[in-house]
């Protein structure tokens, strides 16, 4: 894992973008595709300006699997994920070869998982950029995680802490409003990818950066499974690195 510490967000934000549009680029170049995964999240609200902003990537080569998104919840939701990259990517970049979402509304929320699953045997990830939650979660692959299942997507359900970083971002007005159950990429889906852009900012992951960097590989803290990864690459701002003891 290399890991890069930044004086601002914006700083890391920036070169989390650059590292990320270089990967699609590349991949481009070398097979005429790139298959790229999108977290959401307010963590990656300056990473996605960055990309769409300040990068040059012919879109229309680009395939987009997202990792996540609530059961029962329709695109048009203010909490959905998918109205999430709709709003701050997909309006603001040409239009994509393709865009698998996550349906959480979908009747048949196993067949969906199933869906997914084939598609991503015929997509493998070049490039997946994502984020690490409060509780050290990658997705919504909260602790203790599933670090076996070979299934692409699980059925999940988020814990409390996990639940209350939802609220604390204000994608909810309560807590019970927040559903119970959502569809999440597996870690080892995840890990299939063939290189990581981990974008973490705040104070409020620092222990889960610690933990993650610092500690035993563990599904107590799912996100140490990147440390096992060949090709991550994680940024911070100065907040959450501030528990390292290296930085």
């Amino acid at each position: 894992m290399k890991k890069y510490v930044y004086r601002t967000k914006e700083e890391m934000a920036t070169a989390a973008a650059h590292t990320a549009a270089e990967a699609i680029r590349s991949a481009i170049r070398s097979k005429g595709q790139a298959n790229v995964i999108l977290a959401t999240g307010a963590s990656q609200f300056e990473f996605f300006h960055h990309l769409v902003a300040g990068e040059k990537v012919d879109w229309s080569k680009v395939v987009v699997f997202h990792l996540d998104e609530y059961l029962g919840l329709g695109p048009e939701h203010s909490a959905s994920f998918r109205k999430y990259l709709k709003d701050r990517f997909l309006d603001k970049v040409a239009p994509v070869r393709a865009v698998h979402f996550v349906k959480g509304d979908a009747e048949d929320p196993a067949a969906e998982c199933r869906r997914l699953g084939t598609l991503l045997r015929t997509h493998p990830i070049d490039v997946a950029c994502i984020g690490i939650g409060e509780n050290g979660h990658l997705a919504f692959n909260d602790p203790p995680a599933d670090f076996e299942t070979e299934e692409a997507y699980l059925i999940v359900q988020p814990n409390e802490r996990c639940r209350k970083q939802q609220l604390g971002e204000g994608w909810f007005k309560t807590l019970d409003q927040i559903p119970s159950r959502a569809i999440s990429m597996s870690i080892r889906q995840i890990l299939r990818s063939r290189e990581l852009v981990v974008t973490v900012p705040d104070t409020r992951k620092a222990e889960a950066v610690k933990n993650a960097l610092e500690g035993p590989v563990t599904p107590q803290c799912p996100a140490s499974i990147l440390q096992r990864h060949r090709n991550c690459s994680l940024f911070l701002d100065e907040p959450a690195a501030s528990l390292l003891s290296h930085r």
